[in-house]
């Protein structure tokens, strides 16, 4: 026993000097404003010997087990300086500070390696000009919602992420926005500058975005055939060269449970292979009745980057979000001035319980940049998409039930169930070559390129529905007709009899939610959905000039668009529309910190039977000819604006004046002979003032807020008595603030932070009637975070709506109202490894 102890002395008193030389390498990486920097790569080498590190959230870094001796130490960092100087090791414990400053010369053509930023700012947009520009140098209008702003908000769909933005009003449920007082015409999203096609019912994630930006006003010089007020680009998550993991787990209101992931970092030793995964999975139920989601996404990407002249990405997409059609909150009784928004609760929906609305997508992505020289590249990218609807409802008919006399019977509303699939292929191709050059004092930024654009609509999609009354001999019809009510079965109800519907009638003194056997209908009206090809081929010259503190934008695009109804079939009809569509803006910059800029810019969207959104085209979505054969709707933008950023640019501030013009909208002709007939002889003129906010007050304090102000009005209409009143669904005044204070280390509460934000609407006009307003609204929010200092892991608990507030984000009609969530609640808890 006693020589196994004296063993065991002696082998500790044998390591034990090697052991005490061991030293330890601290530091702090931050930029000029001492702005902490994740994800620095940190090297420290002699010869023989390799340690690395990689800097946490706050800066961090530490290296052990060194020797006493003299080391190179590098710091680099995408978007920063690399920076190398010697290190003497020679105390038990070294700290190091090392300042970063920011690199033109590192910025990517296009978006082939994520970056590390944790702030609420983004300094740049590729998708604007087709090339890496400082938002402060862009002459039009931007907002950006980062992913931190989204983490921090929880906002888990598009739509609570665009509400920050200045100026972007979602309108329902849906995926639907209105922009600088513009509604929607065109569906889909753009993702990563690519158009992508997909019903607006459902709500993307953006588990695997970087961040949002909203591009203000007509697009199309960057896009093709995009909305007049705006157009939102999401703009995806890209590799790391350092490892990163995040694995999160969520639960909160309405029975919500949910997963996600991040991980990224290289695939080998040399990291010219580097990956990323991201995804997300999330049950939940609703404030709404029978409303529930399941959401699946999973997004892998990979980048090559052999050297430093050759750049590849690719990235697959795939979700599959399945929930139900929630068509919002009736009002029944309607008088137009007495009407209580309130009469009926803001739960209420006429659905049934087997009711369903899956939408499944696939995108493969592919971007490819090479430099020839350091002035000479090629870039081009291409985007195929798959979708697929399948959809059954139950809705109302918007009307009350009859008796057999045709009296009305005020506590039952008609219903129809209706089933529909859809299948489409989306492809995009954008390839171009950028040239940089200098001719005397004026430098230079040459882009020339080609896009192409393609939606295909596939055989097979259809639309079914079962509606009106049953026939004595068994089948249906969709009308009612008291003169020959013996022709039509009837029912019994209390001491009433009527005619029998062909889907039953929803009760509004005794609602039921049964499961329906959808087996009982008569399906009386089945209808194909047309296939349809949509092509727009264009070509673009961009040229960016700067002469001392002047710089001049100017574009040029040609397009050529067909939308072909019945893609082939014997009744293929084929309609063509092309334009050219210039912008010039102009930025001065006043001084180092403040640019000033105008802009002139002209937007082109052709009508087409791919678009649904507009009652005014949804017609033809159903047809065998196309909305294509009316002219397209022409847009132009004058906008005025200034850009700015303050305190060792740790803020940004952009504020802009505008006027967007939109014509050639079409409308229906109120012909009540041909109620479906299209004129098209309108014209609309929005005005406003917008303003954005964002950065670091402090080191530890962070701030988003963004203010509206539209005037948007009719300018021609069918109906005289409608010029020159407000545009439906644009609330006059919006704004919006979220803040995060962290605070300060070593205080007795230095592992909390706490966030506050106000989400503030004035009234609007619904879009399918002027019978009443849906009233102005402000919500408070809330969130706690919990992170122990150097710990990997964070508790966040954030409070939505804390005043339970009631509110609607948006109506169509009396039976179409779109209530807010009420108060509601998100626990999150964050692991980082």
């Amino acid at each position: 026993m006693y020589a196994k102890i004296l063993s065991a002395l002696f082998f500790i008193l044998t390591i034990t000097p090697p052991l005490l030389a061991q030293k330890t390498l601290t530091g702090l990486v931050t930029d000029l404003e001492n702005r902490p920097i994740e994800g620095a790569n940190i090297l420290l080498s002699i010869p023989g010997e390799n340690k690395t590190a990689v800097s946490d959230k706050d800066g961090y870094f530490e290296i052990r087990n060194l020797t006493q001796s003299s080391y190179t130490l590098l710091v680099s960092i995408i978007g920063f300086e690399t920076r190398r100087q010697l290190v003497e090791i020679d105390g038990s414990m070294v700290r190091q500070i090392i300042q970063l400053a920011p690199s033109e010369t590192t910025l990517q053509q296009v978006e082939i390696i994520g970056r590390a930023n944790r702030a609420y700012t983004s300094e740049y947009s590729f998708s604007a000009t087709k090339i890496a520009i400082k938002n402060k140098d862009l002459p039009q209008g931007i907002s950006t919602v980062t992913k931190e702003l989204i983490a921090d908000r929880q906002a888990f769909h598009l739509a609570d992420a665009v509400k920050i933005a200045s100026g972007v009003i979602p309108s329902s449920f849906y995926n639907q926005y209105a922009i600088r007082g513009i509604s929607q015409n065109e569906e889909g999203q753009i993702i990563n500058g690519m158009r992508t096609r997909q019903y607006y019912f459902l709500q993307p994630l953006t588990t695997n975005i970087e961040r949002v930006e909203v591009l203000k006003g007509p697009a199309s010089v960057s896009f093709s055939s995009v909305d007049p007020g705006g157009s939102i680009n999401m703009v995806t998550k890209k590799p790391l060269s350092e490892k990163h993991r995040e694995v999160s787990l969520s639960a909160g209101s309405f029975s919500t449970m949910r997963a996600t992931l991040d991980f990224t970092g290289p695939l080998n030793e040399s990291k010219t292979l580097l990956y990323r995964l991201n995804g997300a999975y999330q049950e939940a139920r609703s404030f709404r009745d029978l409303v529930s989601n399941k959401s699946v996404l999973v997004s892998p990407s990979i980048s090559y980057i052999p050297n430093d002249k050759t750049a590849i990405n690719t990235e697959l997409i795939f979700s599959n979000l399945q929930g139900n059609l929630d068509r919002g909150q009736p009002i029944f009784g309607a008088i137009a001035g007495q009407t209580d928004l309130n009469s009926t609760p803001i739960s209420l929906n006429l659905g049934a319980a087997n009711d369903f609305f899956k939408s499944k997508e696939l995108i493969l992505m592919a971007n490819l940049s090479h430099k020839f020289t350091q002035n000479f590249s090629f870039i081009a990218s291409y985007m195929k998409q798959t979708w697929t609807e399948d959809l059954q409802e139950h809705r109302t008919t918007n009307a009350f039930a009859v008796d057999i006399t045709g009296v009305p019977v005020t506590s039952l509303v008609g219903m129809q169930m209706v089933q529909r699939r859809q299948f489409w292929n989306t492809d995009n191709l954008n390839a171009y070559f950028t040239l940089n050059f200098g001719t005397g004092k004026i430098s230079h930024k040459l882009v020339a390129g080609y896009d192409l654009q393609s939606w295909h609509k596939l055989k097979g999609g259809g639309q079914n529905a079962a509606r009106g009354f049953l026939l004595s001999d068994g089948s249906a019809t969709n009308t009612f007709n008291v003169a020959n009510a013996a022709n039509y079965q009837t029912i019994r109800i209390g001491d009433r009899s009527l005619p029998r519907p062909n889907a039953n009638y929803f009760d509004l003194n005794n609602p039921t939610y049964t499961i329906r056997n959808v087996s009982d209908y008569v399906l009386n009206s089945r209808v194909a959905v047309p296939s349809a090809l949509t092509t727009t081929h264009a070509v673009y010259v961009q040229q960016q000039m700067s002469i001392g503190k002047l710089a001049l934008l100017l574009s040029l695009r040609q397009e050529w668009f067909e939308d072909i109804t019945n893609y082939n079939a014997p009744s293929e009809t084929a309609f063509t529309n092309s334009a050219l569509l210039p912008r010039i803006g102009l930025t001065y910059t006043l001084n180092a910190k403040i640019n000033v800029y105008g802009t002139y810019l002209e937007g082109y969207q052709p009508q087409s039977n791919t678009v649904t959104l507009m009652p005014s085209t949804g017609n033809f979505f159903w047809a065998t000819q196309s909305a294509a054969q009316f002219l397209p709707l022409e847009s132009d933008l004058k906008e005025l604006g200034i850009k700015a950023e303050f305190f060792d640019n740790r803020l940004t501030w952009n504020a802009a004046v505008y006027e967007i013009n939109q014509k050639n909208i079409l409308m229906n002709a109120n012909d009540p002979a041909n109620p479906d007939l299209l004129v098209q002889r309108g014209a609309d003129r929005s005005r406003g003032f917008e303003t954005d906010l964002a950065g670091y007050i402090f080191p530890n304090w962070q701030i988003n807020a963004s203010y509206s102000y539209i005037d948007a009005k009719i300018i021609q209409d069918a109906t005289e008595s409608l010029i020159d009143q407000r545009k439906e669904n644009v609330p006059k005044h919006s704004g919006n603030v979220w803040t995060r204070y962290n605070f300060a280390t070593g205080s007795a509460v230095e592992d909390l932070g706490i966030g506050a934000g106000i989400h503030a609407q004035g009234s609007r006009i619904p879009w399918f009637t002027r019978a009443f307003e849906v009233p102005g609204f402000a919500t408070i929010d809330a969130a706690i975070y919990y992170n122990p200092t150097k710990s990997k892991v964070q508790v966040a608990l954030n409070m939505n709506n804390i005043l339970n507030s009631t509110y609607w984000v948006g109506a169509q009609n009396y039976t179409r109202l779109f209530p807010g969530t009420p108060r509601n609640f998100m626990l999150t808890v964050t692991y980082k490894f």
